[in-house]
């Protein structure tokens, strides 16, 4: 039996799109083969049950079936879901099935229901804590209007309720306030279009968007950001943020279904309330992805 990483959030874990048939029902088989061959070009696991998987319009069943899937696919040390929901004691629920699938770790937003104050969060962060896996918190101040500062952030580390951060605030001057208030808690890259300014922050890993239609190249610019080879790194981000950029936009799980699309993977339907993108928007998606296939980046 191999032996458990130490920081399973680290490298490169990408926040699977889900694939859904022409009846919008999910297709667990390509969802599988979509994880393995994300493993299989580079990445080191697989977030399912993130906003780019949907998560919020699964049924539970569809919910614990794709964790279960990826689990089958990649192996429990290589995934690591999210466990996002309105109470509490239902995220420390979705934890522990995570656990029980044998997930390494978890994913975890702060309440979102409401503008839940510095107590409730962490109230809410010491009740999914007591699943008994570690959690990475999930920034992300635009869509669930809590931000996780610095300053809380490192009370939650202290606590011991969290052991990094997917950092989504856009603000890269944090990183270094993190790492003065909280130098063991591991940063995480959050948006795919402050990948190189986070990296040379120190980031340990990245929850990934673009990685899902084009894994191979987008991993090599985290690892030559993260290496120091930054003439590697610049040259790549150049190429690839005309699309890095849509993961910080409103329609960025249409855009990256879509360029899946383009490459030969299986994007597809998004489920409502999400509607497809307007023409401008997908001829811009269209462009910039056929430029990236075009450079030998697919």
């Amino acid at each position: 039996m191999s032996t458990p990483h130490p920081h399973p959030w680290r490298g490169v874990l990408v926040a699977t799109a889900l694939p859904l048939g022409d009846d919008l029902s999910v297709d667990y088989d390509k969802y599988a083969e979509h994880c393995a061959w994300l493993v299989g070009n580079g990445c080191d696991g697989v977030v399912p049950n993130g906003s780019l998987g949907e998560y919020q319009v699964l049924t539970p069943e569809e919910r614990a079936k794709v964790v279960e899937t990826a689990v089958a696919a990649v192996g429990g040390a290589r995934v690591m879901p999210g466990v996002a929901a309105y109470g509490s004691a239902e995220a420390r629920r979705w934890a522990e099935q995570a656990r029980d699938a044998g997930c390494a770790a978890v994913m975890l937003l702060p309440p979102n229901a409401y503008r839940a104050d510095e107590r409730s969060v962490l109230a809410h962060y010491a009740e999914v804590a007591k699943a008994g896996v570690p959690v990475v918190a999930y920034n992300n101040p635009i869509d669930t209007k809590v931000d996780l500062v610095p300053e809380l952030l490192a009370k939650l580390h202290g606590e011991g309720y969290v052991q990094a951060v997917k950092e989504f605030s856009g603000d890269v001057r944090r990183a270094y306030h993190l790492a003065e208030l909280a130098p063991d808690l591991d940063l995480l890259i959050g948006a795919d279009d402050v990948l190189l300014e986070l990296a040379m922050a120190g980031a340990k890993g990245w929850v990934a968007g673009y990685p899902n239609a084009l894994p191979a190249a987008t991993a090599e610019l985290y690892r030559a950001a993260t290496g120091g080879d930054l003439d590697t790194a610049k040259q790549l981000y150049g190429q690839l943020h005309p699309l890095l950029r849509w993961d910080s936009r409103v329609e960025f799980v249409q855009a990256i279904k879509l360029s899946m699309d383009i490459v030969g993977r299986h994007g597809g339907a998004c489920r409502p309330p999400r509607v497809p993108l307007l023409p401008e928007q997908e001829a811009a998606v269209r462009a910039a992805t056929e430029k990236a296939v075009a450079a030998g980046l697919a």
